[in-house]
């Protein structure tokens, strides 16, 4: 029988520190025990959140952070409040906008899957799958570039102001002309995301939102996990940016990204909005090597290629849609090197390491009010030291 995250203490415990809110709906998740019990130090593993409120109102207006062992967790708090000009109270089910994280808990995880069945080959030639995709040098591009950004494709285009539709959008992103031949250099790239959801959708048969939610996040009980969210759940959803470039308004429950923007909101590089209590059970069940409750969503060969480094290009720090630590790190200085994990632009991170069977999931809204705040980048790498030195007995 699957837990519920947060039992009646375990909920206060979280909120400990956090200023009185109304109730609000709980997501299910992982059981919330003491640190001791996953072998932190309580004090030590407390200066997290003591160090995270130091950075409301610089940093970003509000944050959640779950940290996790063993399929429970050891932490679950919120600091801070929705917005700039929202003095609500955060809470540790507030609903953040993913950003890139899309690439990983949605895209990479499904990938897997198809990987598993035999229906996504990582050498096969992209425009197997995707036969727009055409140009010079294209038919030389494979899956495997894509999940480490090596295809050669431009970090981004300009799709929300030179295109008018999601099909036209596409076709534009499979046009494009690569830069470098494959496999010869790294760059992050939104486009090799696009292209790969386009894979992912022939392969399937599947609009990409509905078949992550059947494959993805229904098995996993992910229930706050989604693209283009409700408009009955905005009250739960931190503000992202005063965009003042594109849309000219406070973006709340629509994507902060503008490519996905233009694919109506749901795209391989960005879109998903979730919260820290689903987010803990992918981290769970990836650090469990596939499975879940009992059952493999993912067979562990195949996750255990996945988050290693592909050296493609070599010295890349890339793993299959994962990173991996290179310094300067998010991850900061003390995970170990076969750790995985990704970013987000709007100020969400996930880290693992799985020689700990650890992981850290830190969600803000570093842009909200403006993206010009690149404060995270030193609180990220905090964070992950900090809990770190918390681990009192790192072999348990």
């Amino acid at each position: 029988m699957i837990r519920r995250a947060l039992l009646a203490a375990g909920l206060g415990a979280a909120l400990a520190g956090c200023h009185a809110a109304a109730p609000v709906p709980v997501s299910e998740g992982l059981p919330l025990v003491s640190p001791a019990a996953l072998g932190f130090d309580s004090v030590r593993l407390d200066s997290v959140t003591r160090y995270l409120r130091t950075q409301v109102d610089s940093a970003f207006p509000g944050a959640v952070v779950a940290v996790g062992r063993h399929g429970r967790l050891a932490l679950l708090a919120a600091v801070g409040h929705y917005a700039a000009n929202d003095p609500r109270p955060v809470d540790p089910t507030t609903i953040y906008d993913l950003a890139s994280l899309t690439k990983v808990v949605g895209l990479t995880t499904i990938c897997m899957m198809l990987v598993d069945e035999g229906k996504l080959d990582l050498d096969a030639p992209v425009q197997r799958y995707v036969p727009a995709f055409r140009g010079p040098g294209k038919d030389q591009v494979k899956i495997r570039h894509l999940l480490t950004h090596s295809a050669g494709l431009v970090a981004d285009l300009p799709l929300f102001d030179s295109t008018r539709s999601r099909a036209a959008a596409l076709a534009m992103v499979d046009s494009t002309t690569l830069l470098w031949p494959p496999g010869t250099h790294f760059i992050y790239s939104d486009l090799s995301a696009i292209v790969l959801m386009q894979a992912v959708e022939s392969i399937t048969g599947e609009p990409f939102d509905r078949l992550l939610q059947e494959r993805v996040f229904g098995p996993l009980g992910m229930t706050d996990t989604r693209f283009r969210p409700p408009r009955s759940w905005r009250s739960r959803i931190a503000p992202t940016e005063v965009d003042t470039f594109f849309r000219h308004r406070l973006l709340v429950g629509e994507v902060h990204d503008e490519s996905a923007w233009r694919l109506g909101g749901v795209s391989g590089n960005a879109g998903l909005f979730s919260n820290a209590p689903d987010l803990s059970r992918l981290a769970a069940m990836l650090l469990a090597g596939g499975s879940w409750n009992g059952a493999t969503l993912i067979h562990s060969e195949t996750a255990a290629e996945f988050i290693q480094r592909q050296d493609l290009p070599p010295g890349s720090s890339r793993a299959l849609g994962w990173d991996t630590p290179s310094q300067p790190s998010s991850a900061g200085t003390k995970f170990s090197p076969r750790s995985f994990g990704h970013t987000g632009y709007t100020g969400t991170s996930m880290w693992m390491d799985p020689d700990k069977d650890l992981f850290i999931i830190l969600l803000t809204n570093r842009v909200n009010p403006t993206r010009t705040n690149t404060a995270i980048l030193h609180v990220r790498p905090r964070v992950a030291d900090l809990v770190a030195d918390a681990l009192t007995h790192p072999e348990f």
